[in-house]
């Protein structure tokens, strides 16, 4: 990890079942993880945490398995190691293995999907829980027309239950990975350069076979999860922050707030105007409204 997107931060690792997880902690008080999406690292919190951190909170920033510096295990048919059930589990012992036996969750993109399954299979270690720029995995299958099919081309490109996805990625690792962020910004900040070079670091062949795996479980076992879930009436318990880009294909195409209403007792909302990548394009505004957020679940205030 370059030393400047991080200052301060001492890095941990957990292991659960033989798999390593990577993760840097730093600050004191209330603990939030925070939890990446795809392609990144751990790193693209980088201009987030300083701010809650100054807010008060210890923030540990976590490498999801098969990401970052975390181990990348092989995958089965059933893509159950790279279930979300799976991925909630490794960050939940990481978080005991740091003495916090409750704590708040924020996640943006594949690692708000973690979240989201994290609430409802472990209610009692989570407090609180805000997911950023997503609106269910179900949800987002159940609702697929020409405008998902073409901006989330990926989904249904990754999840191919050939090789071919992981063959056609590496013969041009670089290109795959900045096209992901292409004319993805509403006019606010860019993406570091250096947060850049460390996604590029980590996107190694073993990276894009297990990220892979990822989408193939998303639209496997995770839906199978899900609909069991929807079947029985489970509702995430813990207050929910649904946080979005006011410009990107989530704030576009779903009305955010109801969605969410669906699936959790207590939903909060908030859009801030960015696209997709907003921990990066309007670090200030997210971290802002997480801050808020965590003060009055803390306090107990009513929304």
């Amino acid at each position: 990890m370059n030393a400047r997107l991080l200052p301060g931060l001492r890095r941990v690792e957990s292991a659960r079942d033989g798999v390593r997880i990577n993760a840097f902690v730093g600050g004191e008080g209330p603990p939030i993880l925070l939890l990446h999406g795809y392609p990144q690292t751990s790193a693209m919190w980088h201009r987030v945490a300083p701010e809650l951190i100054a807010a008060g909170h210890t923030v540990v920033l976590a490498d999801l398995r098969g990401y970052g510096d975390s181990d990348k295990p092989g995958d089965t048919p059933s893509h159950d190691p790279y279930g979300k059930r799976a991925m909630a589990a490794d960050q939940v012992s990481l978080m005991k293995s740091l003495g916090f036996a409750r704590f708040a969750v924020v996640g943006h993109d594949r690692g708000a999907r973690v979240a989201h399954r994290m609430a409802l299979d472990s209610p009692e270690r989570v407090r609180s829980v805000a997911v950023l720029d997503i609106v269910p995995t179900l949800h987002m299958f159940e609702s697929v027309d020409r405008a998902m099919a073409s901006e989330y081309f990926h989904w249904f490109f990754l999840a191919q239950s050939s090789d071919l996805p992981e063959r056609l990625i590496l013969a041009d690792t670089r290109a795959w990975l900045r096209s992901r962020f292409a004319g993805r910004n509403a006019g606010g900040r860019d993406i570091d350069e250096a947060a850049m070079a460390e996604y590029e670091r980590c996107f190694d062949p073993a990276t894009v076979r297990a990220s892979c795996a990822d989408y193939r479980a998303a639209a496997g076992v995770d839906l199978v999860h899900d609909r069991r879930d929807r079947e029985r009436g489970r509702l995430i318990e813990a207050p929910l922050l649904a946080l979005w880009g006011a410009g990107s294909y989530v704030g576009r195409n779903f009305d955010v707030a109801r969605v969410w209403k669906s699936y959790a007792r207590r939903v909060d909302a908030v859009s801030v105007h960015a696209d997709h990548y907003l921990c990066e394009e309007a670090p200030d505004a997210v971290a802002h409204a997480l801050t808020s957020f965590c003060r009055n679940v803390e306090s107990g205030e009513p929304r």
